[in-house]
């Protein structure tokens, strides 16, 4: 069940003095099908979800009632609504599925067992994160210095996974404009 994730940590850190035979004790297999709710805006954020296979999108409705994109994760990221999990309240955020997905559910009390058990992952964790939080930065950074279209093109050149597999309403919502915007974004770069 956990082989990718396996494989995931020993990217970040020695796994060879690890147990990492007992991972599948801490976590709970879930195939998810297409446009479904792992977490919905309000609710108790008691998960973190490892993407072993499918897309996730993690989402706010604005006060306009349209779906904020704030990021999305492929095979091999986590996602949660971070700052609700660790300190279990109510996220701000709902995540959904963009195509039938298996995931991995960590739930904050089994995360904390696993860490007490295997403390060497802390530093996993630490650097799936740091690393999370610098892409996160240079989003940032992208959305005050680039214009819209060349936001996409950015978007499209360095991610040509997300552009095959994720729509382009959600693309769209992720970049901060609508989807007829993007149309015509992809228009004039046809003609």
């Amino acid at each position: 069940m956990t082989e990718n994730l396996k494989e995931h940590i020993d990217k970040f850190i020695s796994t060879k003095e690890l147990d990492l035979i007992r991972l599948d004790e801490f976590f709970e297999r879930k195939v998810v099908n297409k446009k479904q709710l792992l977490l919905k805006e309000g609710a108790l954020c008691r998960d973190l979800f490892f993407v072993n296979a499918g897309c996730l999108q993690i989402f706010y409705l604005k006060e306009n009632g349209v779906e904020q994109t704030i990021d999305f994760a492929l095979e091999n990221w986590w996602m949660t609504d971070f700052s609700a999990f660790s300190q279990q309240t109510s996220s701000k955020f709902s995540i959904r599925t963009v195509e039938k997905s298996e995931v991995l559910v960590l739930t904050h009390s089994a995360r904390e067992k696993l860490l007490k058990e295997i403390p060497e992952l802390e530093r996993y964790f630490h650097l799936v994160f740091q690393r999370a939080f610098a892409a996160s930065q240079y989003r940032m950074k992208l959305l005050y210095e680039y214009s819209r279209e060349e936001l996409y093109h950015h978007f499209k050149n360095n991610f040509p996974d997300f552009v095959q597999r994720v729509p382009q309403y959600l693309i769209a919502s992720f970049l901060g404009f609508t989807p007829e915007y993007l149309s015509e974004i992809k228009k004039r770069n046809v003609s």
